[in-house]
């Protein structure tokens, strides 16, 4: 199945001086649907001078099961200029292997415009047994764009094999690179269960920050690293920093990536994805 999906938002300013991100053009298709929300923001988005008042929330749920072999799925995403938005997944996605062994495809291309503030929280992807899938998602920021990340990946359902499975982020910035990282995973990737890849852990998780103040990174570090060698801090430059870690299963993921210390204003920087969901949701049908 082929779908292609669309949202658009604007920042759109009231004659008092209020400013407030609209939803310009949102369009699902086939398994691919696209919700407004109504939730809040996690805390430390108010470093970044968001809020619930002034972002668009959108949630991505699925219409239908998959990605299924086959499948070649494309979600394009735009904020423009000064507009703030939080893009999550209602729940995780489950890759699974289609009836004749077919590849599946998904691909995500952002643009986030001068000033603007994107969230995005795609959900955790669990690669099932015998799927072949390759994920490639793009993100282009433009100067003074700001932008929080956050990945997961689960290789395999309870007590099984991943299939194979390959993903690649690549992040530019006014058109340089910023970030270009492809994990590959499964029968058709040898060596991905080793120590230089997965270390047979099951759980691989990522988040990256691209801020426009430097100051606001510096306090990015792993609380207790004795207890959590598993998971790094790096910066990339001085307006951008990642954090990886590894796990047996998502719910040690989750806390690893939550022993990085905190923002100034609060809310662990894994927040993002629990706490949103932990929040009030009123889904707009």
């Amino acid at each position: 199945m082929r779908a292609h999906a669309r949202l658009r938002v604007e920042l759109e300013r009231d004659r008092y001086g209020g400013a407030t991100t609209r939803v310009r053009r949102l369009r699902s298709e086939g398994p691919i649907s696209l919700r407004p929300t109504n939730e809040l923001l996690p805390g430390w988005a108010q470093d970044w001078g968001a809020s619930a008042q002034e972002a668009a929330t959108v949630r991505s749920m699925a219409a239908a099961a998959g990605p299924l072999g086959g499948d070649d799925w494309t979600l394009e995403i735009e904020v423009a200029e000064g507009a703030t938005l939080l893009l999550g997944a209602v729940a995780a996605t489950i890759i699974l292997p289609g009836v004749h062994g077919g590849e599946s495809r998904s691909d995500v291309t952002i643009s986030v415009a001068q000033g603007g503030t994107l969230i995005w929280l795609p959900g955790a992807q669990i690669a099932a047994r015998g799927c072949r899938h390759v994920a490639f998602n793009r993100i282009d920021l433009a100067e003074g764009a700001r932008l929080y990340a956050h990945e997961e990946i689960l290789l395999g359902r309870h007590r099984e094999d991943p299939g194979s499975f390959r993903q690649r982020l690549r992040v530019a910035r006014e058109g340089v690179p910023l970030y270009d990282q492809e994990i590959a995973v499964g029968p058709e990737s040898p060596g991905w269960a080793s120590t230089a890849v997965t270390g047979r852990r099951r759980a691989l998780g990522t988040i990256l920050v691209v801020d426009t103040d430097a100051e606001r990174l510096d306090v990015l570090r792993v609380a207790d690293p004795s207890t959590n060698p598993d998971t790094a801090v790096m910066r990339l430059d001085d307006t951008a920093a990642i954090v990886t870690s590894l796990a047996q299963d998502l719910t040690q993921l989750r806390q690893n990536m939550g022993s990085v210390d905190r923002w100034p204003r609060g809310g662990g920087l894994s927040a993002a994805s629990e706490g949103a969901r932990e929040l009030r949701t009123e889904m707009v049908l």
